[in-house]
């Protein structure tokens, strides 16, 4: 049985500029930014471990920080559990990001 897609949310603190360039323009390959430092992206398991892997090797993991939190499948809960205060982002469709 073939694994799904899941909608991630993915959130970092990067210390160095030349390095938060970098994860974010990884990011951005991977899935929709929320907020400058915020994305989320909709990744089965080779997209996730291809992703986590590109992270791995840009960030200095004595400094830096990237939380990845799995929150289910993008049609369903994925999408339920966002709440906002003050300007609503709009949440992407599910699939795959085409660049």
């Amino acid at each position: 049985m073939a694994q799904g897609r899941k909608r991630h949310l993915v959130a970092y603190d990067i210390r160095d500029p030349k390095r938060l360039r970098k994860v974010h323009k990884t990011m951005v390959g991977y899935g929709w930014s929320m907020q400058y430092s915020v994305f989320i992206c909709d990744l089965d398991a080779m997209e996730l471990i291809a992703m986590k892997t590109e992270l791995a090797e840009i960030i200095h993991h004595a400094e830096d920080s990237i939380a990845m939190i799995d929150i289910g499948d993008p049609n369903q809960r994925g999408r339920d559990c966002f709440q906002f205060m003050g300007v609503s982002v709009p949440l992407p469709t599910s699939g795959p990001v085409v660049l």
